[in-house]
């Protein structure tokens, strides 16, 4: 795995998937921000809950070259949560295989799968539900969110990209939230996961102040996992959160951005969420990413966004940034 100059030399054509609308509770999902604040843009439900949606990318190399064909980024919940959960979180009875069907795209031909961390709502998708008549690649002798049968891998053919401290996280469900890191999406891919630890944004045991940039901007921190596929850390969230970038067929730079900005309701600098292991460290990602998005001109696509995620970001006269919105 390298760190190429530039992102031009494989090109990726891509559709946007949708797997599936779900509701968040407002208050975790604004934490300390106040609900007189966020409010007068973002509506609730009578449960106090927001509308997110699990956006999830399919790419497809252009022309020839090495690599794989089909690369899928993130892949939502999937279809395993109890009744009790399904409710809790108003999801859809859609999961990332329904995404690809619409696109004539057959999961066992997806050859590669990167993940921006490893939460139920966007790695649950990596398994799935036992059809009748299919064997269980996996049974759970633990508790976990899937029934007692036992689940399939969705991606039987993929190599699954994640970074390594997430992966350990994840093992030893270090988080904020009891249930989020299950092992039934989990153990199954153990086969398939591929670790990288691509460098920091700033070094071990450093506490940056609030508006203070890495030493080194994103071109010198990303890893290419992939032909023209790179992933760079943006911690705050989890540890070992990552965001994906390529370059299209457009020549445009698409950077999949991870909860660091899950909406585009979540722009500012104090809107961290109450699920982030580390807040702070959140306001401070959000900064720089959104300072390299301006300055680089970076096509992003919001993980959690309900409507268009696609947008640029760039710098205002107040200090902070704006969204516009662009195409996909």
């Amino acid at each position: 795995m390298t760190t190429p100059p530039n992102l031009t030399e494989t090109r990726y054509s891509w559709k946007l998937l949708r797997a599936g609308e779900f509701r968040l509770d407002a208050g975790s999902m604004f934490g300390l921000v106040p609900r007189a604040v966020w409010s007068k843009t973002v509506p609730v439900d009578d449960r106090g809950r927001i509308t997110v949606q699990h956006n999830c990318l399919l790419l497809e190399r252009s022309g020839p070259g090495e690599g794989p064909k089909l690369i899928l980024l993130e892949t939502g919940s999937g279809d395993k949560m109890d009744p009790k959960s399904r409710d809790i979180f108003a999801l859809q009875n859609r999961s990332i295989t329904d995404a690809l069907d619409e696109v004539n795209c057959r999961p066992e031909n997806i050859q590669a799968v990167a993940v921006t961390h490893l939460h139920f709502d966007h790695a649950g998708g990596l398994t799935r539900l036992c059809r009748a008549g299919e064997i269980p690649d996996w049974k759970p002798d633990v508790k976990s969110a899937s029934p007692e049968g036992g689940v399939k891998l969705t991606f039987p053919n993929a190599k699954v990209f994640a970074q390594q401290r997430e992966w350990s996280d994840a093992l030893a469900n270090r988080s904020v939230m009891t249930r989020t890191y299950f092992r039934d999406h989990l153990d199954p891919i153990r086969n398939q996961i591929q670790l990288i630890d691509s460098p920091r944004p700033f070094a071990p045991g450093v506490i940056p102040d609030r508006d203070e940039a890495p030493i080194a901007p994103v071109s010198l921190r990303t890893t290419e996992v992939l032909p023209g596929l790179f992933l760079f850390l943006v911690p705050g969230h989890t540890w070992g959160q990552q965001a994906m970038m390529f370059t299209d067929t457009k020549g445009r730079t698409v950077v999949f951005t991870p909860d660091v900005m899950p909406t585009l309701n979540h722009l500012g600098a104090a809107y961290s969420l109450g699920y982030d292991v580390e807040p702070y460290t959140s306001m401070v990602s959000r900064r720089w990413f959104l300072d390299e998005a301006a300055r680089n001109n970076w096509l992003l696509v919001l993980d959690h966004e309900p409507g268009n995620p696609c947008c640029r970001a760039k710098a205002n006269e107040k200090g902070w940034f704006e969204l516009s919105p662009d195409a996909p």
